[in-house]
């Protein structure tokens, strides 16, 4: 392992943002490395410059309303401890190799990484930036990739009527991703009115309530259980409506009545944990994340960070951001 100049030696222990109860977190000191890492061939040590706070996900952990049979599937990559706490949970780093292998060191990379000053991981686990994106702007990758995914589940056409109901960061990305399709008729939908200046910012049409039943696709990411009867309400003959959604331990009523069996719908689930079916043969984690930073590069991105603190500041924000921040899309961390 290579040490860039004027790096200290590697030291054993970090500084990591831990969930320890309903609503309560704090900084704590733990490895630098997570167990069994050191035994892997090639290593890097990874100096945080910002994560992201993903508030959709992270105010699920953070209340302690992961269900418990779901525990397992919702592991982040590199979490610490076991639902509901204390755990480490995070999925937005981005940061610069310090040490490790010749053709990663002092790059600029992200990985799927908890909220951490330092930490070492395996080479693989860390993907260098594509020249021109700004490390501010690429904690938006993981989001990035859940939007990916589901546009890969939903197989929007040229031409298609498509509707996305909740605009948080992951509900505009995939509007702006289905925008740029040749064609479509993209409306970007939310209550909150405060959305329409930054879906107006990505050049997306906004509405703040229902309108014409008569789109190809609706994809529904309000994580709210009345966003998901509007999304069915919007939803033509023969439309596929694709929850990209996820409520924890909430129970949802789906309203399958009405319109919804005369018209044919397709209800379809999109989870980023894996990767759509018909991608397999040609496309992996590693691919679809280095899609996701190449697709960050458009300046118009910088509208869906909202707010910003220091990490050491993460104790007495935490709950401001995932309870009170309504109007927060992505907030990011300093380190």
């Amino acid at each position: 392992m290579q040490r860039a100049p004027d790096t200290p030696s590697t030291e054993t222990m970090a500084r990591a943002w831990w969930v320890t109860g309903a609503g309560k977190g704090e900084i704590q000191e733990t490895p630098l490395a997570d167990p069994g890492v050191e035994k892997q061939v090639e290593l890097v040590t990874v100096q945080a410059l910002y994560s992201g706070i993903s508030r959709g996900t992270e105010s699920l952990v953070f209340h302690g309303r992961v269900p418990g049979t779901e525990y397992t599937a919702m592991r982040a990559p590199f979490q610490a401890g076991d639902f509901p706490w204390p755990v480490k949970y995070g999925y937005a780093n981005v940061g610069k190799v310090t040490e490790g292998p010749e053709d990663l060191l002092g790059q600029t990379v992200f990985c799927l990484y908890p909220h951490q000053n330092r930490y070492r991981v395996p080479a693989s686990a860390v993907t260098p930036l594509p020249k021109g994106l700004p490390a501010k702007r690429a904690i938006l990758a993981a989001n990035m990739e859940t939007a990916v995914n589901g546009l890969w589940d939903g197989a929007p056409a040229v031409g298609d009527r498509i509707a996305v109901v909740g605009l948080g960061v992951v509900g505009l990305l995939v509007a702006w991703l289905a925008s740029r399709i040749p064609g479509t008729r993209v409306t970007a939908i939310d209550t909150n009115p405060e959305r329409q200046a930054v879906a107006e910012q990505l050049g997306l049409t906004f509405s703040s309530g229902s309108g014409a039943d008569d789109h190809d696709m609706v994809i529904h990411a309000s994580g709210h259980p009345s966003g998901l009867e509007t999304a069915l309400g919007l939803a033509g003959q023969e439309a596929t409506i694709v929850e990209m959604s996820w409520y924890g331990d909430q129970l949802v009523p789906a309203p399958l009545g009405a319109a919804f069996h005369p018209r044919r719908m397709t209800l379809k689930s999109s989870q980023v944990g894996q990767i759509v079916p018909s991608r397999v043969p040609r496309w992996d984690y590693r691919k679809r994340l280095a899609l996701a930073l190449e697709l960050l590069q458009d300046d118009t991105l910088d509208a869906l960070i909202t707010g910003e603190c220091r990490f050491d500041d993460l104790p007495k924000s935490m709950a401001r951001i995932l309870i009170d921040g309504r109007d927060t899309l992505c907030h990011r961390v300093v380190f």
